[in-house]
């Protein structure tokens, strides 16, 4: 999680000429009358959310933001559990929406939409000999059944990449009729998906699979997953009983924002038209129509 406050201190000693200050970002002038915006988000936008979007929702809006990154499931059985609260929920996965939705699930969604995505892709260390091959052309799923190879995903019950990754592997071993690939899959080493990136740029990892949100952030060298293609479609909600809705509905309007189209862009995530799920009537009305739902 990072703040973003302003501050500015002047400190002038008696009989010398030294001045010593401090600065730190400043949102808008307004920003702490506002308050604090929370978002719970996919572990694969971290570095998305709190390098770009927060410091730019915070300067265009004045609300301070306050961010945590994990797994889409992993978080929508967190907020079930009451372990952690928020006040908007952005998941790479309807999925986890879906979980939250119900009395039988404590009634935390009443709605979701579907706004962005970004496509599965094997990143490598380029500094290893697995990536050298990688690098050369040399097909991934090849390289992926040498003995000795180091390859990280993440763990399908915590997280949708890492069922997006176990169906990728299996689709492309039935379509290549190869069954050594869908049997490397149970060698893949499992982390979460906050640490995935750290470990493969430490050089821990040869290779592990990333979206390419993650990999265009962390410039990370990529080669795509032909002859399979699967997509996060990332979806955003505002929880029920949310602390702040004002801040929350005016955090999903700036996400939203069509002129950060540039920006997503750059991130390695798609713009879409929204996908609405839910009832309209739980939707602030000021959002209905930017959400899709109406």
């Amino acid at each position: 999680m990072r703040r973003i406050a302003g501050s500015i201190a002047v400190v002038a000693a008696l009989g010398s000429s030294v001045l010593a200050a401090t600065a730190q970002a400043t949102p808008t002038a307004g920003a702490a009358s506002k308050g604090t915006v929370s978002a719970l988000f996919a572990g694969s936008l971290v570095d998305y959310m709190e390098d770009d979007f927060g410091p730019s929702f915070q300067k265009a809006d004045g609300y301070s933001f306050e961010g945590f990154g994990g797994g889409s499931t992993e978080l929508a059985n967190e907020i079930k559990g009451k372990v952690r609260q928020g006040d908007v929920f952005v998941s790479a996965a309807a999925e986890a929406d879906q979980a939250l939705e119900g009395s039988v699930n404590g009634d935390w969604v009443s709605w979701y939409s579907t706004f962005m995505a970004s496509p599965l892709e094997l990143a490598y260390n380029p500094q290893s000999s697995f990536g050298k091959e990688l690098k050369r052309g040399v097909p991934w799923y090849e390289v992926l059944t040498k003995p000795g190879i180091r390859v990280g995903r993440t763990d399908p019950t915590l997280d949708p990449k890492g069922k997006l990754t176990v169906e990728a592997v299996d689709n492309a071993s039935k379509k290549l009729h190869d069954p050594a690939l869908a049997n490397a899959l149970s060698s893949f080493e499992v982390f979460p998906e906050t640490s995935l990136v750290g470990r493969l740029q430490a050089g821990q990892l040869d290779a592990g699979f990333f979206y390419a949100v993650e990999a265009k952030t962390a410039k990370l060298s990529t080669v795509a997953l032909t002859p399979v293609y699967k997509v996060a479609d990332y979806t955003v909600t505002i929880l029920n009983g949310a602390p702040d809705p004002t801040g929350a509905a005016a955090l999903v309007r700036y996400l939203l924002n069509t002129e950060r189209t540039s920006t997503l862009k750059k991130n390695g995530l798609t713009p879409i038209k929204p996908k609405f799920s839910g009832r309209a009537s739980s939707v602030p009305a000021g959002l209905r129509r930017l959400v899709g739902a109406g």
